[in-house]
């Protein structure tokens, strides 16, 4: 098929004027506007609405949201053109509300002179009132925000690939680039259900490259992807009919796709082979449906982009080709580049070049290539080491764990595939294989930590256990899928989500259904995975510690949770005291809890077993370690969430905080059944009305939600503490009909509030050490000091052949090195501190030089007092150091004075 004309393409980038017709896939009819219906109305509010085709009941509804926070207008009055910017967010919160076809959001950015950041913004400045704007209003604006995000990063790595890809930029390369980038947007579009999953987007992106470059003339293009193309494209006719045998040794048509391929990921960092994967299933399916599989010429650029047109407009977003020109509604807004974060200016010893700063697409590869680095030697099979402990156990657990892994692993490609794409379950089944090289990986470590531990190699009971193992293989999927991006909280984190958005939102606890696991169980291993795992980078540790706090404060209190059976068999026993005692909650968290522990809990090791109770005295229940940990990090997420919250809101009354924590952390220990189905924050904010109302403290449920709404790190979910606040079993309310109905009640049922406010009643406060999870590649602090740091080495996967004395060890002070004394210097400072941990410093020791800094990774913390001499080991790490570098720079020194006498020799 011969390729049309060029002029084909030209006018593709217009917006289309907008219709009843056009953007209403189902082809409902919609009236047209009438002025008279809406004399009401300010004149230019109803042009634009005429101008946008909305209904007359979308007209209506939008008005009156307007009115609603006219007042407010004044706070709102940083865009230009304000009123109608304001009216226009007041349209898209209705129609998104009312989920009536009229405008995509391209031509309501238009009509109101704005470009996507600075509406989102505008729309989200709407909820004066903390109800203003739905829950699912401020779904469609984070999934707008995240989408567009991508979009943005995507188009600008297309646009930085063009230009090596290119040799010009004449009309000719000008057609290409724009048919390539609407075939793109159609592919993904059409193969992608999570159209703002970042990583497999770019590899059809790249897939769409490889299509395009492989059709065009060789002219056209840069020497590396001219030799690239060179076997690929047809030999002349007449070189054709010299030699038949020259055409037969032509590689398969598959190989040379492969090799242009490979040429595009190892120029932008990808793996060629989950490339080759996203090819060879999504993205071939596409081109299927297009029936341009096979096709020796490039696409028609017309056809491409009236199919994109229906897409676009059936999505009801921006038009993605608008980005090609430039335009100024999917413009990137203006960052100063001095606040924009940057790598660490790094240079290599050979070149002096300067590492770039990370962009979206750069971390997201950076990331997914430690992971698969660090699972290098990890197989898909129990290692030598780990069938060993298998063997060892007195039930081998061997077959249960691969039965399992198979039943497993068909359930989550194919839930993987529902989610992401008709065409990814491929794509599943290599995530989940990506995991089970992990899951392996901890347990090894795992079991080699306990048999340090216990001095036993034993461990068949807890190998048998089908929800240890199920926990362990949750938790490394979910790092996988974190690592991919397929998992992540920056769009509001958790949400319960219905019907296909809920299927398509793989947001932890996506994972636990999947694999049809308790969370409450899932978040018995979070801390064992993390200890026994190193190479975790910082934002994993951070996204598995996230996990862990949705447990605690809703997801672990959903009805059929263990939970509730644990607090039962605890209180049926008459150990209530035992869920978490004053006393012991506020002593410091010992972080030295392992797996088997919670998972065998709450039968303790047998080392650990009280003695024998006499006959005539009933046996005592065991306490589970599982619940106690649980209650431990529970008071304290609690109270420093209330501690937040009351400074901002009685920073003028300092003495309530006590007291509201009281009553707090009694609901929790002893009025449980209040948290079932609910939010821990619901509590605490009803808490602390509850206490400012005996008090006589004037302070309004509305300022409360207002000042947590604007705490970091807070539920998003608005409708919970608004409208969605469970009462009675099916019943929902305000947060208000729920203090009314049900908390106040129960507390008054249960205890005199009035000695809840009595000091010596109060509950002790628990001491708030540091995450027990420390970070292996996060700088840490030198006490007594604000500037002295030490860091572990970035690249632990260095052969120690290639590195050199000065990368080897990596310190910084904050200032340049160059002089020996630096070092003493350092010590000096250190030394002159007044912490205690000087006196407990042995001088008189002579440190063992290291060929590596040692850290702890047992997970104590010094700062929480669970570990007797950790200042002390930190600045025995620090005089570790001064010996190694003097030992190195003395040895360096020999051999330049060695090799000095040698060449004058």
């Amino acid at each position: 098929m011969p390729p049309k004309k060029r002029n084909t393409v030209v006018s593709q980038s217009k917006e289309p004027k907008p219709s009843a017709a056009s953007v209403s896939p189902d082809k409902k009819e919609i009236a047209e506007l009438s002025f008279k219906k809406h004399r009401d109305k300010d004149t230019e509010f109803v042009t634009l609405c005429k101008s946008l085709h909305v209904t007359d009941l979308v007209c209506d509804n939008a008005w009156m949201l307007w009115k609603t926070i006219q007042d407010s207008v004044e706070e709102l009055n940083a865009f230009q053109d304000s009123q109608k910017s304001l009216w226009g967010s007041c349209l898209f919160a209705s129609v998104t509300d009312m989920d009536i076809a009229c405008f995509t959001l391209t031509q309501l950015l238009k009509a109101v002179s704005l470009n996507v950041k600075e509406f989102l913004a505008l729309v989200r400045k709407l909820d004066v009132n903390m109800d203003t704007i739905s829950t699912k209003v401020n779904a469609a604006l984070s999934s707008l925000e995240k989408k567009y995000d991508v979009m943005l990063a995507l188009y600008q790595r297309f646009e930085k690939t063009c230009k090596s890809v290119f040799a010009s930029v004449s009309d000719k390369e000008k057609e290409i680039i724009r048919s390539c980038w609407t075939m793109f947007l159609l592919a993904k579009g059409r193969a992608l259900q999570m159209e703002d999953d970042l990583v497999i987007s770019f590899q059809l992106l790249l897939c769409t490259l490889e299509f395009c470059i492989k059709r065009c003339p060789p002219e056209l293009l840069q020497p590396l992807y001219k030799s690239a193309i060179s076997k690929v494209h047809n030999p002349p006719a007449r070189a054709a009919r010299r030699s038949q045998s020259k055409a037969k040794s032509r590689p398969p048509e598959s190989e040379v796709d492969l090799q242009l391929l490979k040429t595009l990921c190892k120029e932008n960092d990808c793996n060629s082979e989950e490339v080759k994967n996203v090819y060879q299933t999504s993205f071939s399916a596409f081109l299927d449906s297009l029936d341009l599989s096979g096709a020796p010429h490039f696409p028609q650029g017309k056809g491409l982009d009236q199919q994109y047109e229906q897409h676009y407009l059936r999505s009801r977003d921006f038009d993605g080709r608008l980005f090609l020109d430039g335009d100024a509604t999917v413009l990137a807004p203006k960052v100063d580049l001095s606040q924009v974060e940057r790598t660490p200016k790094k240079m290599s010893e050979e070149d002096n070049t300067l590492i770039p700063p990370q962009t979206p697409i750069r971390a997201a590869m950076t990331s997914i290539q430690q992971l698969r680095g660090d699972l290098t030697s990890s197989g898909d099979q129990p290692s030598t080491h780990l069938a060993t402990y298998f063997k060892n156990c007195t039930v081998d657990p061997t077959q249960d764990v691969m039965k399992r892994l198979e039943t497993l692993g068909e359930a989550f490609s194919q839930r993987f595939g529902q989610a992401v794409g008709p065409h990814c379950v491929t794509l599943g089944r290599q995530r989940f294989n990506l995991g089970v090289k992990l899951y392996y990986k901890i347990m090894e470590a795992m079991l080699k930590s306990e048999e340090k531990r216990l001095s036993v190699q034993n461990f068949s009971k807890l190998l048998n256990d089908s929800t240890f193992h199920t926990s362990l293989l949750a938790c490394a999927l979910e790092v996988v899928m974190a690592t991919y991006g397929e998992s992540s909280f920056k769009t509001g984190g958790y949400n319960q989500g219905s019907g296909d958005a809920a299927e398509r939102n793989m947001c932890f606890p996506w994972i636990l259904d999947v694999v049809n696991l308790a969370a409450f169980d899932f978040y018995k291993v979070i801390e064992s995975f993390i200890k026994a795992d190193p190479t975790l980078s910082k934002d994993i540790v951070k996204h598995l510690e996230t996990c862990e706090n949705l447990i605690m404060e809703r997801i672990a209190w959903r009805t059929g949770s263990p939970l509730f059976e644990l607090l039962r068999q605890e209180h049926e026993g008459g150990t209530a005291e035992q869920v978490e005692t004053p006393a012991s909650f506020s002593q410091p968290l010992q972080h030295n809890h392992t797996a088997a522990d919670l998972y065998l809990s709450p039968v303790r090791p047998a080392s650990s077993q009280p003695p024998a109770q006499p006959a005539s005295q009933p046996a005592r229940p065991l306490k589970s370690n599982s619940l106690s940990l649980f209650y431990k990090k529970l008071y304290r997420l609690a109270y420093t969430r209330l501690k937040m919250l009351c400074s901002h809101l009685l920073f003028s009354h300092p003495e309530l905080e006590p007291i509201i924590w009281t009553l707090f952390q009694h609901t929790l220990q002893h009025e449980h059944e209040l948290m079932r189905d609910r939010h821990l924050d619901q509590l605490m904010m009803c808490a602390m009305y509850a206490i400012c109302k005996v008090k006589i403290v004037d302070l309004r449920f509305k300022s409360i939600v207002t000042a947590y709404k604007n705490m970091p790190n807070t539920s998003q979910d608005l409708t919970d503490f608004q409208a969605s606040v469970l009462t009675t079993e099916g019943n929902y309310d305000s947060i208000i009909g729920f203090y009314n109905l049900v908390f106040i009640a129960e507390v008054k049922n249960a205890t005199s509030m009035q000695d809840l406010t009595v000091p010596q009643h109060s509950s002790p406060i628990p001491q708030i050490p540091r995450s027990p999870y420390k970070f292996p590649n996060s700088p840490l602090r030198v006490p007594v000091s604000s500037n002295v740091y030490i860091s572990p080495m970035k690249s632990p996967r260095m052969s120690p052949g290639i590195m050199t004395p000065r990368s080897r060890m990596l310190v910084s002070i904050g200032e340049s090195f160059g002089v020996s004394n630096r070092f003493q210097k350092i010590n000096q400072m250190v030394n002159s501190g007044d912490r205690s941990f000087k006196r407990s410093l042995d001088l008189g020791s002579t440190p063992k030089p290291l060929k590596r800094l040692r850290f702890d990774m047992d997970g104590q913390d010094e700062a929480d007092g669970s570990k007797s001499g950790g200042d002390s080991a930190l600045i025995q790490k620090l005089a570790e150091m001064t010996s190694t570098r003097s030992r190195v720079q003395e040895q360096k020194m020999k051999k330049q004075t060695s090799q000095h006498d040698h060449d004058e020799g």
